[in-house]
């Protein structure tokens, strides 16, 4: 049986030892936990999650994989701590797996679906405790502002949870080595705290793409299109905010207090 990696799935196999248990110590997984990983692959690292007594249940597109798991972690299985779903994990109803229970993410994740993942989990019913991926290095940093830079993919991970670049994990640390670097990104604190109303959540990411329509310009031409400009150099000037500022240079707790002042309305 042949188990070479699949492009069409995005796989590429993490060789890194260091790599595997950061991800296992920083989310801090126990015989306690509940922990979905995606994609699973050979199992190099649903082994050392197996190790910690957690519960693991991997969802695993490729046949292939799930064949050669179900073999690999017999006993586990049959000890009922590894649940296989040859499924995709974005078309699944999460709480029917995790039975309602707390649970944590952990997975090194394809990059043409990460921020499909981070939507589903984040802003989904079922939320998990933690996220710890393993995801392309440029993403995670863009994630965590590294540059100061905000986007519309860092504001909408922060609006429920708190993102920590945790470290890179090389090219050559995968089989077949990917095109660019990947880096671990650990968010904790996964909440819908910082949603205020049952509206805040549709205006917030209504504001922000907005914003961000056209990065080059200002943040008030851009919001233009929703309420005059008048009404945003009032709001921007009572939250201190520079009438000529870009999207990207407007931090994130600048933008909640944005939406708090914004009257509903004015979306019909």
């Amino acid at each position: 049986m042949s188990l070479e990696a699949k492009k069409s799935l995005g796989q590429n196999f993490l060789k890194s030892q260091k790599a595997i248990y950061t991800m296992i110590d920083i989310p801090q997984i126990s015989n306690e936990d509940v922990v979905v990983e995606i994609g699973p692959g050979k199992g190099a690292l649903t082994g050392p999650l197996l190790e910690t007594g957690a519960t693991v249940i991997a969802f695993e597109l490729d046949k292939r994989m799930i064949d050669f798991l179900s073999h690999k972690f017999e006993e586990y299985i049959t000890a009922g701590t590894l649940q296989l779903v040859h499924q995709d994990v974005l078309d699944v109803t999460i709480h029917e797996y995790t039975q309602g229970k707390p649970y944590k993410v952990v997975a090194n994740i394809p990059y043409y679906i990460t921020n499909l993942i981070l939507r589903t989990f984040l802003s989904g019913d079922c939320q998990p405790v933690s996220m710890c991926l393993l995801m392309q290095k440029e993403v995670a940093k863009r994630i965590v502002t590294h540059d100061n830079k905000e986007s519309i993919l860092s504001l909408s991970v922060k609006l429920y949870g708190t993102p920590k670049y945790l470290m890179k994990v090389g090219r050559q640390y995968f089989s077949p080595s990917p095109n660019v670097d990947s880096a671990i990104l650990f968010i904790n604190n996964i909440s819908r705290n910082a949603i205020r109303s049952d509206v805040f959540e549709q205006n917030f990411f209504t504001l922000v793409k907005t914003a961000f329509a056209q990065k080059r310009k200002q943040a008030i031409k851009n919001l233009q299109v929703i309420r005059e400009r008048s009404f945003w150099e009032g709001v921007f000037k009572e939250l201190s905010i520079n009438s000529s500022i870009r999207a990207e240079d407007i931090q994130y707790t600048k933008w909640l207090e944005i939406v708090d002042r914004f009257d509903e309305k004015d979306f019909t």
